[in-house]
């Protein structure tokens, strides 16, 4: 007698609505749906670049991908206008739970088995004990590494203190590495160490089992379809900056851009994330921006550093940080407690929460019990975070690009004249999403100054990517920058064109060598987020104002603190003339 194939992978009564849910059974992703026929699995990851299918939305008789709006069909899962068509397996519902046979999508093509080793690789000549680590500036270590990738090729090998480790910029390998986490790879445990020792183990760093319940309050919270109720609160933001900066420009006074620009992206994270409005951009005195700088230079330091002397001896600035930390944690703590009195108030928001804050207080996890309160605090401070400095850092980098790009500066405007009309900031969230020459302009910088240039990952298993042999518990550093700036995958690779991601310019650019948000499973939750943020923003400010950069373009330089930055950027507003 044959063993039954099901594996059992959910209890009907936790599956509310028609889904989809992302599920795993043996080790493998699935994307299960309930439709008029009964329920439905396929294939769990998008075949674009990975994402999790699970992670989407039902629209009608068609399965939406939530990173780039890829459409399947519930009935064949073909895709609209496309010949790409998704794996399907059998799935039963008895006694209350669903059962599914994933067999059959296990069935990948062998790969031919790998022929190099690390030691075949060249690289930079290491030091003993201390390896490659001396020569990595934390605050230029992207710029050091791209160089090695010139000098020596898409594939070298360098050593992190005594750990052996491999730099790849090939595309289809750091797309490859990526689409296997978080079984085959996860984020390298130096970093998971540095991170954790800061009290930070949320959706970012954790893996495993740990992981999956986080991401999926993660990715609930920053939904396309929550994010259209929560809009107003980006354009309260927007309109608030606006008022700001027309004093500023009345008065004249230059701007440090990326600070301004972190304000405004700590207010949207607050106000989307945890239902708080802290209004920085008002504010004479933003406290928690001023202890948000502190944290991420402070971790990237820590991550590079020769020796981990901050175990032994503490500095005045490790004491800096974890007096950054403390004020924090604590002002986050009072947000917790308000939340939870408002629950208790009102049991039933348990079961409809507006943000993310009251959604990991009302979630449980796989064995049904509350989230602790480490772990909810951990992933506030990374929604925080995340939501201040990647979205702040990459408006900052099209506001220096454009002040060389006047003829792009008045797409934005033209743009934003027809379609946002007399008001200051688009009014709803399908004309921002409409936005597509500020869209193309944010896509653009990503491209040229992405703010995660680099990212360190561990092996956990014997691996391989391409014809390379991976050993377990080697560090794999991807460098995305270099295959974005080849000639090979974009026309003049070097130069600001923002026409090259309009749909009616093809062949401009190879998608695949461009992921700023990743690929895979774990592709980044806050891309919706992240791209509306931009087209609201970029909208505004060139509609309203005219924008001077102080100084000379060289004046602005790239430094690397956890993510990159411009340096130097300082900017004069004026109000845009009557029209």
């Amino acid at each position: 007698m044959k063993p039954d194939p099901f594996v059992r992978i959910a209890n009907s009564r936790d599956l509310v609505g028609h889904g989809p849910f992302a599920l795993s059974a043996s080790g493998v992703d699935v994307a299960l749906v309930r439709t008029g026929a009964g329920w439905r699995a396929f294939q769990g990851l998008c075949p674009h670049q990975g994402a999790l299918l699970g992670e989407g939305e039902i629209e009608g008789d068609r399965l939406v991908c939530r990173n780039h709006r890829w459409r399947f069909s519930l009935d064949s899962g073909r895709r609209d206008g496309g010949p790409e068509c998704l794996a399907s397996c059998p799935a039963v519902e008895r006694d209350g739970a669903i059962f599914v046979d994933v067999s059959t999508l296990k069935g990948a093509p062998r790969r031919a088995a790998p022929t190099r080793s690390l030691d075949d690789l060249p690289g930079p000549r290491p030091l003993p004990l201390v390896g490659n680590l001396h020569q990595l500036d934390p605050t230029r270590v992207h710029l050091i590494l791209q160089a090695w990738a010139e000098q020596y090729g898409p594939i070298y090998k360098l050593k992190m203190g005594p750990r052996r480790a491999v730099a790849i910029s090939d595309p289809h390998m750091i797309d490859e590495m990526l689409r296997a986490r978080p079984e085959t790879f996860r984020r390298s445990a130096n970093m998971d160490r540095i991170i954790s020792e800061i009290g930070i183990k949320g959706v970012f760093n954790a893996e495993g089992d740990a992981w999956r319940p986080q991401r999926k309050l993660s990715v609930a919270a920053l939904a396309q379809r929550h994010l259209r109720q929560l809009y107003p609160c980006i354009g309260t933001v927007a309109a608030r900056l606006k008022r700001r900066w027309e004093r500023s420009a009345e008065a004249g006074e230059p701007l440090d851009f990326v600070e301004e620009l972190k304000r405004f992206t700590v207010d949207v994270t607050m106000l989307i994330a945890f239902g708080y409005d802290v209004n920085t951009v008002e504010q004479a005195d933003d406290v928690i921006q001023r202890e948000l700088e502190i944290i991420f230079p402070a971790v990237n330091r820590r991550l590079f550093a020769l020796f981990p002397i901050w175990r032994i001896v503490r500095s005045p600035s490790d004491r800096r940080l974890e007096r950054a930390l403390r004020n924090v944690r604590a002002w986050l703590s009072g947000l917790v407690d308000n939340a939870r009195a408002g629950l208790q108030a009102d049991p039933d928001r348990a079961h409809r929460p507006s943000n993310f804050l009251e959604a990991m207080l009302a979630a449980v996890d796989e064995e049904g019990k509350p989230f602790a309160d480490d772990v909810i605090m951990s992933n506030l401070m990374t929604m925080l975070l995340a939501g201040e400095d990647t979205t702040a850092n990459t408006l900052a980098w099209a506001v220096h690009h454009l002040c060389d790009s006047p003829e792009w500066v008045a797409e934005i405007r033209r743009e934003a004249d027809e379609m946002v009309g007399p008001v200051d900031v688009a009014e709803n969230i399908d004309v921002a999403n409409g936005l597509a020459r500020a869209g193309a302009v944010a896509n653009e910088t990503m491209r040229l100054r992405p703010v995660a240039p680099v990212g360190l990952f561990d092996a956990n298993v014997d691996a391989a990517l391409g014809d390379l042999r991976i050993p377990a518990g080697t560090t794999v550093v991807i460098l995305p920058r270099v295959p974005a700036l080849d000639q090979k995958n974009f026309v003049q690779p070097l130069a600001f064109r923002p026409q090259r991601w309009m749909e009616h310019h093809p062949g401009a650019h190879e998608v695949s060598a461009n992921a700023p948000f990743g690929s895979g499973p774990r592709m980044c939750p806050g891309r919706s987020l992240a791209l509306l943020e931009m087209k609201t923003f970029l909208s505004m400010l060139y509609k309203s104002f005219d924008v001077d950069r102080v100084g000379r373009p060289e004046d602005v330089t790239e430094l690397f603190g956890f993510t990159m930055s411009p340096v130097g950027l300082k900017v004069r507003l004026r109000p845009r003339p009557a029209r």
